[in-house]
């Protein structure tokens, strides 16, 4: 099943990351689950531009599902250029979406994928109203 990244929403974080070659998976070209690590960078890397670092006893976001579609092999040497884009904010979370092309090919797609994501406090594992700054931010 194919989730397609909807047309309304922000981007609030793009990002270039270098391939390395081993992200390689044994067919010459980036492993699946390095899809998932670059997806991860974007949003830690995104927190911690807005003063948000993940700390165990404080709050910050997690997501609670994942997926992403796979258009075109990436392969090494590179970088991957990777927007990020945010919508749809809830009472506790908000969804977030990216596209990554290659750096030297920015309007060929590779890849999307997207998470909701979730603000918690770390420590208790609880889920906590979005703050207001981070509502604004994911309101398209």
């Amino acid at each position: 099943m194919r989730i397609e990244i909807p047309e309304k929403k922000k981007l609030v974080y793009e990002t270039s990351i270098p391939i390395r070659w081993g992200d390689m998976d044994a067919m010459g070209h980036l492993n699946n689950t390095t899809y998932f690590r670059y997806l991860e960078i974007a949003r830690i890397d995104w927190m911690h531009s807005l003063g948000h670092e993940p700390m165990p006893e404080g709050q910050g976001i997690v997501i609670v599902n994942a997926f992403c579609n796979f258009y075109r092999q990436i392969e090494y040497p590179g970088d991957v250029l990777l927007k990020m884009y945010v919508s749809d904010p809830g009472r506790t979370t908000f969804e977030s979406w990216a596209t990554m092309a290659r750096a030297d090919a920015p309007d060929v797609i590779c890849a999307a994928g997207g998470a909701t994501t979730i603000w918690i406090d770390v420590a208790r594992q609880k889920a906590l109203t979005l703050p207001d700054w981070l509502r604004e931010l994911a309101t398209v």
